[in-house]
């Protein structure tokens, strides 16, 4: 069994998908359908724009969406998966794979999710940071113990690596108490905020808004949400999982647990970078991970799967 995953924040780059729309008429199509949509041409920053450009949450989430989306659809209906997931954004992609959004839908949805989550980032300092080779129990033990501010367990990436989230003095007090414990290292992330914490409510309750306005669609495949790790079949607990998801923490190592236990042998990482299949290989290297980035790697996982 094979299952897509499809990454979230902070795997973006200069240039992502300027080869898909160069060498591929369906997704030059979809770029152009996307710029019309957004009402800016998203595909100037993501093919010739600056680190910096790319780093505004509301670039970042669409342009990532968009890679994924259109590197899913140029792999070809008659190559489906038997399920997805997604990294916190990265469920977007996942959703709109397994069926229950369409394209035009995801991308507002991911626009508007993204203009609210940055603006609640700027109404508070804060800041995320990779706790590494501590067990989780420890961590939330640590971020439990710290008074007075918001500091929480954001992403549970897989053995390891946890992210902590939340305000910044309360993120750096809870990186002292980590080391002091006996954490490898403690690495600030360069994030534009408490992505995953309470911080984020308000953001979510205007993406709630946007998602009344949606329809979700029957699934074709599942996909593993987040917020539980466990499945989702129809479309009647998405919008209340996709609200939650924006400040609940992204248990990540868990869905992939779930799905290999279920039989998936199988994953293709569908988007820039390469930090799910990491990830995957520190939770279980017994398994086949393949990643997707560029033009010349779709004919080279069509060949391994097909």
């Amino acid at each position: 069994m094979k299952a897509y995953v499809f990454p979230g924040q902070g795997a973006q780059f200069v240039g992502m998908g300027k080869d898909l729309y160069e060498n591929n008429p369906l997704a030059k199509e979809m770029f152009e359908k996307a710029n019309e949509i957004l009402g800016f041409r998203i595909t100037d920053l993501m093919f010739a724009g600056t680190d910096e450009d790319l780093r505004q949450t509301k670039v970042t989430q669409p342009a990532i969406f968009l890679h994924s989306v259109i590197l899913a659809k140029t792999l070809g209906d008659q190559f489906k998966p038997d399920m997805t997931a997604g990294h916190s954004l990265g469920e977007f992609s996942a959703l709109v794979a397994a069926g229950a959004l369409s394209f035009e839908d995801g991308l507002v949805l991911v626009s508007k999710r993204a203009m609210a989550m940055q603006k609640a980032c700027e109404a508070t300092p804060s800041t995320m940071a990779a706790v590494l080779a501590l067990p989780d129990e420890k961590v939330e033990e640590i971020c439990a113990s710290i008074e007075g501010e918001v500091v929480v367990c954001a992403n549970y990436n897989c053995p390891g690596q946890i992210v902590i989230t939340g305000e910044e003095t309360a993120v750096a007090a809870a990186g002292e108490a980590l080391k002091a414990a006996g954490a490898r290292r403690v690495i600030p992330l360069k994030v534009s905020g408490p992505f995953h914490c309470e911080l984020l409510k308000g953001a979510g309750e205007k993406l709630g808004q946007e998602l009344e306005k949606v329809e979700i669609q029957s699934f074709t495949v599942p996909y593993v949400t987040n917020v539980t790790a466990q499945y989702v079949t129809g479309p009647e607990q998405v919008k209340e999982l996709l609200v939650s998801q924006v400040s609940s923490s992204v248990r990540w190592q868990q869905c992939v647990e779930q799905m290999i236990d279920d039989g998936v042998d199988t994953f293709i990482e569908i988007g820039p970078g390469k930090t799910l299949t990491g990830f995957l290989k520190k939770i279980n290297r017994n398994v086949k991970a393949l990643h997707v980035e560029k033009t010349e790697d779709l004919d080279e996982v069509r060949k391994e799967c097909l």
